[in-house]
């Protein structure tokens, strides 16, 4: 019957959007750009000019808290003035200087108010802003208003006649909101979830919502809400969408009752708009209880009520009524011209639902022309049909009273406690299964890591003897050097020195030119030497750092077969003479997986390995490179990783992880001799 329940869910949204300024702190710095005092004192006109004046101010200032703030509390002032355009300018610049600057809060506050203004003109833009608004406010834990937002996009989808879909979103709202203390916005989610229950035809659930929104009206009262006219509003809201579900199911009495004592001269002064949609609503119930003594003056009074408000959806439903009434009174003429009326004002505020209506009634009363009405009620019909097609299925709602049970029935019964027993001791025995298996497979691969360690201090040791043999090797060849500098090069240092002596008591011309001669030839030797002298120094270097030389091949190695570009470091504060043959395999080992992991799966550009003393009895690596990295916590580790670990474990050392999707990855060991 009732479309009602779309102007009580309109009100009760727009009061959210009134009180959305509460949650902005005033900032005493912000002073300078905006006086909320002198504006709160100013009529529209010139509070508007004022408005202006603060918006020019304000693009001449850097972008900064004060800045993004005042934005938002300008965008709000426009709100409040019905400036829609200037209120929607304001908020995007907020959200444009709040994304330059990465603040999440203000993003999401800005999204919410470019929402705000979409709301009447683009619903589809208005879910948008709502939905990014949801994602930010996650992100940042304020879970009241990730409910808020979820509602606001409820509101949306029912409006478009999506109740399927719309139940969805309010039961994600009611999930988030399980712990929160904004008993006003469970109360409008409990509202909404009823209304949509209704469309579906689920009378009886949608009234059990409806009275849970009453208990949170109680919540308020005892949590000392003092605006008691606020409440009352809500409560006769309340009533009439508890009246609908009356008449709905045919029980007009009950509804005809509770409107009665609605009615009241204190709430037709108070909120006339809702004076007359309760006097609409009680001459409705009369009219399908077929008592009709003064229901034509109660139709037109509350008609005339909301049309000197100017609330066209309110007109719309009133004018609805009317038709109805008129056809109970056999004056088709009239309800033909009433519902004409009523179907030119639906499709001009867009409300699929009433034009719907509309149609169906002209189809059937208007002869002349029930075709053209027929087909375009199965024309919209069928595409209202199609966008909810794909909407979400009722298991959302499902879960959120499944939820709400298991709090309130804590006290488990008899059976259920000896099912939960016998299930324990069924879980505790597949447990000791696995934890048994587990530690069976955990000694076999023991005793393979220890025959590989075996298998890797004889590898080693081919390495030192090869090592060894490339010592000697140089040594043989210094011996050599040493021998070509005694033989030749201080033969020739001799033999010119001689010379030079000997022309040093000369002065004639040619012996000047053979001195030159010597001289040069003093300057080959002295370049001789100095090649000789850096291929020694390189050879030195490399004496007491055989382990080193391992693996700096180990990473040089990898330019010719990888894109990642290794980088080896070692702070030089100790020698590797010292540290046992055990701990330097399997470090090397450890280097050696960690890079062919980086290889497989990092696609990284640089990675950086480095090994460090730490007070004489530990040895830290670290691996590190800057590639995709990955969750380490829904990813299980592989064979590299494991092996790594492992390594480290049979030498009671310590092994620590440390990635991010999209920054890269950590690997720290350190072993302790």
């Amino acid at each position: 019957m009732r479309t009602l329940a779309y102007i009580i869910l309109l009100f009760l949204l727009l009061l959210f959007s009134c009180k959305k300024n509460d949650s902005v702190a005033y900032d005493k710095n912000a002073a300078i750009f905006f006086d909320k005092n002198y504006i709160d004192k100013l009529g529209k006109n010139k509070k508007e000019k004022y408005l202006d004046s603060i918006v020019d101010l304000l693009k001449l200032k850097k972008n900064d808290s004060t800045v993004r703030n005042s934005y938002l509390k300008t965008a709000t002032e426009y709100y409040y003035i019905n400036n829609f355009e200037k209120s929607l300018s304001a908020s995007l610049n907020a959200l444009r200087l709040s994304k330059q600057s990465d603040d999440s809060i203000r993003m999401a506050k800005a999204s919410y108010y470019v929402g705000d203004c979409y709301i009447n003109s683009k619903k589809d833009s208005a879910y948008f802003y709502y939905l990014l608004a949801e994602k930010l406010y996650y992100n940042i834990h304020d879970y009241d208003n990730v409910g808020r937002m979820l509602f606001n996009k409820a509101y949306v989808l029912f409006y478009n006649g999506n109740y399927v879909e719309c139940e969805v979103e309010i039961a994600k709202a009611l999930r988030y909101l399980k712990k929160s203390t904004n008993h006003q916005l469970i109360f409008s989610c409990n509202t909404l979830i009823g209304n949509c229950l209704e469309k579906l035809v689920e009378y009886d659930e949608a009234l059990h919502y409806h009275k849970l929104a009453l208990g949170e009206l109680e919540k308020m009262k005892i949590n000392g809400n003092d605006d008691s006219n606020e409440i009352n509003n809500y409560y006769v809201s309340s009533m009439i969408n508890i009246c609908n579900l009356y008449d709905l199911k045919g029980e007009f009495p009950k509804s005809i009752k509770i409107l009665k004592s609605l009615l009241s001269a204190d709430l037709k002064k108070s909120n006339p708009r809702l004076y007359a949609n309760v006097l609409s609503n009680l001459a409705y119930s009369k009219m399908k209880n077929r008592n009709y003594e003064n229901i034509g003056l109660m139709f037109f009074e509350s008609l005339k009520i909301v049309d000197s408000i100017g609330a066209e959806s309110d007109i719309l439903y009133k004018k609805i009524h009317i038709g109805e009434y008129f056809l109970s009174q056999k004056d088709t003429t009239k309800a033909i011209q009433i519902l004409k009326e009523a179907n030119q004002l639906a499709v001009k505020i867009k409300n699929s639902n009433e034009i719907l209506t509309s149609l169906k009634f002209l189809s059937k009363i208007d002869k002349t022309h029930r075709l053209f009405y027929a087909n375009e009620y199965i024309k919209l019909s069928d595409s209202i049909n199609t966008l909810q097609k794909n909407a979400h299925n009722k298991y959302a709602r499902i879960e959120y009273e499944t939820s709400r049970i298991e709090d309130e029935n804590k006290i488990l019964t008899k059976k259920n406690f000896y099912i939960l027993i016998i299930s324990f001791g069924l879980i505790l025995l597949l447990i000791i299964i696995i934890v048994l298996r587990s530690l069976k497979y955990k000694n076999k691969e023991l005793e393979f890591l220890k025959e590989q360690q075996k298998a890797n201090e004889e590898i080693y040791q081919l390495l030192t003897e090869q090592n060894e043999k490339i010592n000697v090797a140089k040594e043989n060849e210094k011996a050599k050097i040493a021998k070509e500098l005694h033989d030749g090069i201080m033969n020739k240092i001799y033999g010119v020195r001689m010379n030079l002596g000997f022309f040093n008591s000369k002065v004639d011309e040619k012996i000047i030119e053979k001195r030159k001669e010597y001289i040069f030839e003093l300057q080959n030797i002295e370049n001789e030497i100095r090649t000789i002298s850096h291929d020694l120094s390189r050879s030195s270097f490399l004496e007491d750092n055989d382990f080193d030389v391992l693996l700096l091949n180990l990473i040089e190695n990898q330019k010719d077969i990888s894109f990642t570009q290794f980088k080896y470091l070692n702070d030089g504060m100790f020698e590797w003479s010292s540290i046992q043959n055990l701990y330097k395999i399997n470090l090397y080992r450890i280097i050696q997986e960690a890079i062919l992991n980086v290889n497989k799966y990092a696609n990284a550009k640089n990675c950086e390995i480095s090994v460090q003393k730490f007070n004489d009895a530990s040895l830290i690596i670290s691996i590190v490179d800057d590639g995709q990295g990955f969750d380490i916590k829904n990813k299980k580790n592989g064979i590299g990783l494991t092996n790594i670990k492992e390594r480290t474990n049979s030498l009671k050392g310590e092994f620590h992880i440390e990635s991010k999707i999209g920054v890269g990855t950590k690997i720290k060991v350190t072993l302790h001799f």
